[in-house]
């Protein structure tokens, strides 16, 4: 099956902000679905809908709700729909608002990135869960009209909020509607349930929630700090997760303020008792650990295999054979960042931005050049997996490399300027140096540097890119590499 980023990277132009924030919409969308009660589908344009009421709309994302029965039995993902299919998804792109379908049960809700409206998401109801609203899903219903205004606005998901949907809490797990004064509304059971575990012996309906929370936390920092947090959340600042342990009990803590218009409404506290869960947690902590030494001490040995080289290179008179070790050195020490990073991370990925600010002045310190050659990083080349990421910091380490030894003339200052392009579909880098160009007749397929000769071998074979090497316009010489970031690349 087809995932969102495949379908955006091949029915759509977005660029790298606009997916983005539709990821986030859809790691934050099981909850507004589980508080809708319905399905939720997220639509995006084919043609420039928004100036053709006949265009068709492709829907790339589904999410089938956990408290209802679903209204659709079928995968809509993949589907292509005219307007007399589903007129309000059309009719949402054009208002740029949210449109409701009266007796279909259907709501479209433009979602905004910025000053544009890059996708609808619809809201579609079971007919068969049609009836009279209890206290709970009344609450609920609330909150999500809340939430979904301020999607149509481009106030939620925000990039500070970053969803981990293996932890974070849902709404059947416990739910807590809280009003400007940070009081509560309304408590499920299950909040009610996890309140009582952490030492609660009354009810919370109309209590101070922060106050009470306060009060059942042992450790007064953190205590202080959860109180604190639950009451900024109704004034409107950020959302916040929390873990907090209360006599035994372990429970994650959620806010999410509400702000739809730009006005404070309160604020939606999810919580889940996650104290097995944690006791389980404990028995897999060793062998995370275990992991990241692993690669902290392959990080150790690498660097120890440059110092030799390093050490090595000093006492060779001969210039050709020093240089090529420096080179060994420069690759070995790119592959050991990797490591090093991945020594710190737990999801086996790495920040290709920190790794290559932190390797270019390594390269700087041993290389031969002109040491009043800069070297400039524009654009964000992002988040990589593990096994992408080294040959990725090695090409990239070649073309720099390569720029500052064979674009400038002697004693001569020069700017090696990498400039990174990511959107929906690729990872677009450019290496320009602004020296005097390309030798005449130079071909890269021809080229029998090792370096060059690296640098193709690991595009074609572990990027699955495309590389060029052509003479600039304005003067100088412009390295570009193309990597895709489809099914083969990393997540977006």
């Amino acid at each position: 099956m087809s995932t969102l980023s495949d379908l955006l990277a091949e029915h759509t132009d977005l660029p790298g902000d606009a997916v983005d924030h539709l990821q986030r919409v859809v790691g934050e969308w099981q909850l507004l679905a589980d508080l809708s009660f319905a399905d939720l589908l997220l639509w995006v344009g084919t043609g420039s809908a928004a100036d053709r009421p006949d265009a068709e709309v492709l829907c790339v994302a589904q999410c089938r709700p956990t408290t209802a029965s679903t209204a659709f039995t079928e995968d809509m993902v993949g589907s292509i729909v005219s307007e007399s299919q589903h007129p309000t998804v059309i009719d949402s792109l054009i208002t740029r608002d949210i449109v409701r379908g009266g007796a279909s049960g259907t709501e479209s809700v433009p979602v905004r990135c910025g000053d544009h409206v890059i996708a609808v998401l619809t809201r579609d109801i079971n007919p068969a869960q049609q009836r009279p609203p209890s206290a709970l899903e009344s609450a609920y219903r609330d909150c999500a009209d809340d939430l979904c205004r301020m999607i149509s606005e481009g106030t939620f998901p925000t990039p500070a909020e970053r969803t981990d949907v293996n932890s974070s809490p849902r709404a059947g797990d416990g739910f807590i509607r809280l009003d400007t004064d940070g009081r509560v509304v309304y408590a499920s059971p299950n909040a009610l349930s996890a309140y009582h575990r952490m030492g609660l012996a009354t009810e919370l309906s109309s209590r101070d929630l922060a106050s009470v929370t306060r009060s059942l936390i042992t450790d007064p920092f953190d205590s202080q700090e959860v109180a604190d947090h639950i009451a900024a959340s109704t004034s409107g600042d950020a959302g916040h997760r929390m873990e907090v342990d209360a006599r035994g009990a372990t429970v994650l803590i959620r806010t999410l303020p509400l702000r739809p218009r730009g006005e404070s409404v309160g604020a939606i506290v999810l919580v889940r008792d996650v104290t097995e869960v944690k006791r389980r947690d404990r028995a897999l902590l060793s062998k995370d650990a275990t992991i990241r030494e692993i690669h902290h001490r392959v990080k150790n040995n690498l660097q120890t295999v440059a110092a030799l080289l390093r050490l090595q290179s000093r006492r060779l008179e001969n210039e050709e054979a020093r240089t090529a070790l420096s080179e060994s050195v420069r690759r070995v020490t790119s592959i050991a960042l990797v490591h090093e990073m991945l020594s710190m991370s737990v999801d086996e990925e790495v920040d290709l931005d920190e790794i290559v600010d932190r390797l270019v002045p390594i390269m700087l310190d041993i290389a031969t050049v002109n040491p009043r050659v800069r070297v400039v990083r524009e654009g964000a080349l992002g988040v990589f997996s593990a096994e992408r990421a080294t040959p990725l910091v090695m090409v990239l380490a070649e073309l720099v490399q390569n720029a500052m030894e064979h674009g400038f003339v002697a004693s001569t200052d020069g700017v090696v300027r990498i400039t990174a392009d990511r959107s929906a579909r690729w990872l677009d880098v450019v290496v320009h140096d602004d020296g005097p160009g390309l030798p005449p007749g130079f071909a890269l397929e021809k080229s029998e540097g090792l370096g060059l000769q690296i640098v193709r071998t690991l595009v074609s074979a572990e990027l699955g890119g495309s590389l060029g090497l052509h003479r600039a316009t304005g003067g100088g010489t412009d390295a570009s590499l193309r990597v895709p970031l489809g099914r083969r690349g990393p997540r977006i």
